[in-house]
């Protein structure tokens, strides 16, 4: 019998703690507030704003420390700020500028926690090479997976497209 007791009384204790533990916990709405929408559809905006400035703080800004970019054609995955910054612009590449990014927010989805937009994008550079300008771009899609800090903002945790190669 005392044993019984003994048991009930720390399920008690482990039930009411958990129970405190989960109420402290904040609720998460299955659909994103309207503000959650605004901030992702800036996030998408300074990204693409910061490209065009040649701004590549601003870039890296917009992604999760650990975020992750997941290239066209199969392309090995990169992981993390450092990796992410030494991919798009490494310190022995030829001087390359943004000259055109659209994007467009065809579909943005998700929770309180995370969200998916994904859509279509136009990009153009020009780079110099061996002293001479060149200019490239190409159409694509992307798929954006991005994460809700503890202090409220969002960034980009997964970045992946395609270059619109048929």
């Amino acid at each position: 019998m005392r044993m019984s007791l003994r048991a009930l009384m720390v399920a008690a204790i482990l039930g009411f703690a958990c129970a405190g533990a989960w109420a402290a916990a904040p609720e998460c709405s299955a659909t994103l507030s309207a503000q959650d929408e605004m901030a992702i559809r800036a996030v998408m905006e300074a990204y693409r704003t910061s490209w065009l400035r040649g701004d590549a703080k601003g870039v890296l800004d917009t992604f999760t420390p650990d975020a992750v970019l997941l290239p066209a054609h199969g392309a090995r995955p990169v992981v993390g700020t450092a990796a992410i910054t030494k991919y798009w612009w490494p310190p022995d590449g030829p001087l390359a500028k943004i000259t055109k990014l659209d994007i467009t927010l065809e579909g943005l989805e998700g929770d309180c926690r995370i969200a998916m937009v994904h859509g279509k994008d136009d990009v153009a550079w020009t780079m110099v090479e061996n002293g001479v300008t060149k200019a490239y771009g190409h159409p694509g899609t992307y798929l954006n997976v991005l994460k809700k800090s503890a202090d409220g903002s969002w960034r980009i945790a997964r970045h992946m497209w395609d270059d619109g190669t048929p």
